[in-house]
């Protein structure tokens, strides 16, 4: 083992760095949690585009979009603990939810936010975010009112779906739909317009998706890492999977201050020795066992829902149209329920799917929940 792989100055180690020599030339991509590096290789200057916290638009519609576990996290506590406890939160919530309110209108969203993605869509936006808002505060003043009120069957009949005894003209999950789609299909849009203007041959690239991604127990594999479809995405699915490694235990660049990317150019033999180093052992597998059959990473076998024969699933159910709604919602139950899965991870791909479909025309794209909807504003 010590003259194999126990350090540097190793056969493995010699093996690694012969490989990584024939590939200094290639394309080199870093994706972590909020960025993604682009190496192109031959010791030129690396480039970062960042993908999510740090973009306008992302943390307004992440806090309406999780409007929906806020109110059932109040649910949930009060059925836990069986005391008034929730009730402070409930308050601040509420407080929070009337400052967002008063704060929305079109102007912020067409020319403070200003996402390119959303262009046109401005006014269903912020009709979406008043009429969630003031349905969220409808509910919360109620309980508050009413501690009774607050409970599983009023979450989901007043709020979340309908059909109870609260007017409610869009179902709350259909807002949550919609949200978590217009988030992903911006970072997809954005990412896939970077990659676009620079020659990349995607059949000698080489991809990390390094760090962690989200909860400590999620993003691992290459279906369940919101950031993994974004990539292949962009690449229009040329990219072929066994070039993509997950590594939840890399070292990760911080994004960058002030355009300032040494530290970024700092990883990038790391980085690259890190790719090989599991390249190497793919191919030492095909030059001992040429016999055997070989691992191919392929696509998991989507459960298709209109059958209706699944009372449970494992993997992201298929989704049929941009009206699928069992699908999409059964998907956001899933991405909370199963530990592999990314939050942002529900519909992510979809979006990514519209896009190519589109040629990255984010104005051609139908948004679930969103477009051909009316929310109704000014409710009280």
């Amino acid at each position: 083992m010590h003259a194999y792989t126990a350090g540097h100055d190793t056969i493995g180690a010699r093996l690694t760095a012969a490989r990584a020599d024939r590939g200094h030339a290639h394309p080199l991509i870093v994706a972590t949690g909020r960025d993604i590096a682009l190496f192109a290789g031959n010791g030129a200057a690396p480039e970062v585009e960042s993908f999510r916290m740090g973009n306008r638009g992302f943390k307004e519609l992440a806090g309406v979009s999780h409007l929906g576990p806020a109110i059932a996290s109040l649910v949930l506590t009060k059925e836990l603990r069986g005391d008034d406890s929730w009730r402070a939160d409930a308050e601040r919530l509420l407080g929070k939810v009337e400052i967002a309110r008063a704060a929305n209108d079109v102007e912020v969203w067409r020319d403070e936010i200003a996402v390119d993605a959303f262009r046109g869509m401005e006014k269903s936006i912020a009709d979406m975010v008043d009429y969630s808002c003031a349905v969220t505060a409808r509910y919360l003043r109620r309980a508050l009112a009413d501690d009774s009120y607050l409970n599983s069957t009023t979450l989901r009949t007043d709020y979340l779906a309908g059909d109870g005894s609260a007017d409610l003209p869009v179902p709350v999950n259909h807002m949550m739909v919609a949200t978590f789609f217009l988030a992903g299909m911006d970072a997809a849009h954005r990412v896939m317009r970077w990659f676009d203007r620079h020659p990349i041959d995607w059949h000698e690239a080489m991809v990390l998706v390094a760090g962690r991604q989200g909860r400590p127990t999620a993003g691992v594999t290459w279906n369940t890492s919101s950031v993994a479809t974004i990539i292949v995405g962009a690449s229009r699915k040329r990219l072929p999977l066994e070039r993509l490694y997950m590594a939840p235990h890399a070292p990760v660049f911080d994004t960058p201050a002030d355009g300032d990317l040494s530290g970024v150019a700092a990883i990038e033999p790391a980085m690259r020795e890190l790719w090989f180093f599991i390249r190497v052992t793919v191919e030492l597998g095909r030059t001992m066992f040429p016999g055997y059959p070989a691992f191919q990473p392929n696509s998991f076998e989507a459960p298709d829902l209109t059958a209706r024969q699944h009372a449970v699933i494992s993997e992201m159910p298929v989704i049929h149209s941009p009206t699928d709604f069992d699908a999409m919602i059964t998907r956001m139950r899933m991405v909370l329920e199963d530990p592999r899965q990314l939050l942002s991870g529900a519909v992510t791909d979809f979006a990514v799917d519209q896009l190519i479909t589109h040629d990255n025309d984010p104005a051609k794209v139908i948004v679930p929940g969103l477009t051909g909807v009316d929310y109704p504003t000014g409710l009280r």
